[in-house]
């Protein structure tokens, strides 16, 4: 993997190849493209099924009524999926995004989405000003009955700056966390002392603010036995793939590591305990302060494959109500997307092997696993359509999400904690079937074609040429490659709507490589499902 310190020349070489296998490809893509044009109206009852809804609806003969739906997103593989399950479930979507570069995202072409708008990016300069007014002005061109919220990291506070002022200014329900929630969450420090505060478990966590903090925490490693990784409270994507564990072998190593670290006041690190566990991530929707649908999966750093937990499971259960106690203790009538990374633990007492959940981060915003709900487009529909329901809280009528209209919450108000065991057991409790969140039904598993193209094929003949793996570990990626062809499925393509996938590959990401090309950028990963570059 290439990083800041490797020559230009190799990421000239990155760039320019990446562009050149798109063309190599493109005929097969858009034979492939016309081939699901033609076998869509034999293969596919998507149109057929939405037909139906909205004949039902205009006839009288059912409670339906079609809603005007705004996703922002939709470039990114989460964005589309809900996208595509409004328009599924027979409502009228609109699209809108960040167009990087100026190039078209994926979801534009998309047969889900009615109208689509590119919309001005947040800046160190404007502030999210314009990109307010954007959608502001969106909301009331096109009547929005409800803002679906699938904006990426860079804007998650704007995100929320945007949903005060459309909830105040217009009569549009929002899928999304207020400021002060959202800030609270995003921030990797604030998040583990919220969770802290009220009372669920966490690993160790230290602010730290300079290396002689950092050094202070590890001089006491070796009488506490305990190891350490570092990670930017902000975002860094340089550092974002480093799981150096600390202390190093010898003081030496440790101390050339925490020098090269950029740590300031203004750039504030946390030094948080390393866990040996198996990662999970979670992605839930809250709606007035009530988990509507819940998924766990086994997770990774750079998580490009996706397979569900069973929703029944005593883990996948676990994960729901760590959840549900978290959005209950906090306090505020919280509504948006909420994701957790979670470590799980093994503990040895005298009573046996015990499993512990342990929190490391939040994402205050849906995540990409929300494509495993493929097949529960209504149920799913039903849920984001709930924060559209009046609710009677005191004098108001009107739905009451993340606090009143007016006012907002105190989001760090401390509350009493109270003892939750910290492991599996701990976090079951049995539910009212009526009140079950909507979870995942027989799911698929799921790749991304040009993601494992790359790193399971291409990457590998190169190691395999210059000596450094041997056949048999090209031969196993060729299996893993071939069984995700044949039995997963692809996180973008559908055969009803094949496009999106198709300006993917052959139109937004050789356009990026390309930008980068002439703005001679370095970068050292690429997300395939969330169209982000990781700069070096």
């Amino acid at each position: 993997m290439l990083d800041a310190r490797s020559p230009y020349r190799f990421h000239f070489a990155q760039n320019a190849s990446l562009v050149a296998l798109s063309l190599l490809l493109l005929p097969f893509s858009t034979l492939l493209l016309f081939a699901s044009v033609v076998a869509r109206p034999f293969l596919s009852n998507e149109d057929a099924a939405r037909k139906r809804i909205r004949r039902s609806a205009s006839g009288g003969n059912s409670s339906f009524r079609p809603k005007t739906i705004i996703v922002t997103g939709v470039g990114m593989t989460k964005g589309l999926f809900l996208a595509r399950a409004f328009y599924k479930a027979g409502h009228n979507v609109i699209g809108a995004d960040f167009e990087p570069n100026g190039i078209p995202v994926c979801g534009r072409f998309s047969k889900a989405v009615r109208t689509f708008y590119s919309l001005p990016k947040p800046n160190e300069k404007s502030g999210a000003a314009y990109y307010i007014d954007a959608l502001l002005h969106i909301v009331r061109k096109e009547k929005v009955d409800l803002w679906v919220s699938c904006s990426g990291v860079a804007s998650a506070v704007e995100d929320g700056q945007a949903k005060e002022v459309l909830e105040r200014r217009s009569d549009v329900r929002c899928i999304q966390f207020d400021v002060l929630t959202t800030q609270m969450l995003h921030e990797k420090d604030t998040f583990i002392a919220q969770t802290q505060r009220i009372g669920l478990p966490t690993p160790e966590t230290h602010n730290v603010t300079s290396r002689a903090a950092v050094h202070r925490v590890l001089h006491e490693s070796p009488k506490t036995k305990k190891q350490y990784i570092m990670k930017s409270v902000g975002m860094d994507d340089a550092s974002r793939g480093d799981m150096t564990v600390l202390p190093k072998r010898t003081v030496s190593e440790t101390y050339n590591h925490v020098s090269a670290i950029p740590i300031s006041g203004k750039k504030p690190w946390v030094l948080q305990q390393f866990i040996k566990g198996r990662e999970y991530c979670t992605h839930a929707l809250i709606v007035n302060n009530e988990v509507k649908a819940f998924v766990a999966c086994p997770s990774s750093e750079l998580l490009m494959h996706y397979e569900a937990l069973p929703s029944d499971s005593a883990l996948s259960c676990a994960m729901l109500r760590f959840t549900e106690e978290f959005v209950q203790r906090s306090g505020s009538n919280m509504t948006g997307h909420l994701s957790f990374d979670v470590l799980v633990e093994e503990v040895v007492s005298e009573k046996g092997a015990q499993l512990a959940l342990l929190p490391i981060e939040c994402n205050p915003r849906a995540h990409t696993a929300v494509v495993l709900f493929q097949g529960q487009e209504k149920a799913m529909s039903e849920a984001y359509l709930t924060a559209l329901t009046p609710q009677i809280n005191g004098t108001s009528e009107r739905p009451l999400t993340n606090g009143s209209p007016d006012a907002q919450p105190d989001t760090y108000a401390p509350v009493t904690p109270t003892k939750i065991r910290p492991n599996i057991n701990g976090y079951t409790r049995s539910r009212p079937e009526s009140s079950a969140p909507v979870t995942p039904a027989n799911p698929a598993r799921y790749y991304w074609l040009g993601h494992d193209l790359v790193t399971l094929l291409l990457l590998p003949l190169l190691s395999l040429l210059s000596g450094h793996i041997t056949i048999s570990a090209y031969l196993h990626g060729c299996r893993t490659f071939l069984e995700h062809v044949l039995l997963w499925r692809d996180g973008t393509f559908e055969l009803w709507d094949p496009l999106p996938a198709w300006w993917l590959y052959h139109g937004y990401w050789p356009g990026q490589f390309l930008a980068a090309l002439v703005e001679r950028r370095k970068w050292s990963r690429v997300n395939v499902s969330t169209c982000k570059i990781f700069g070096c």
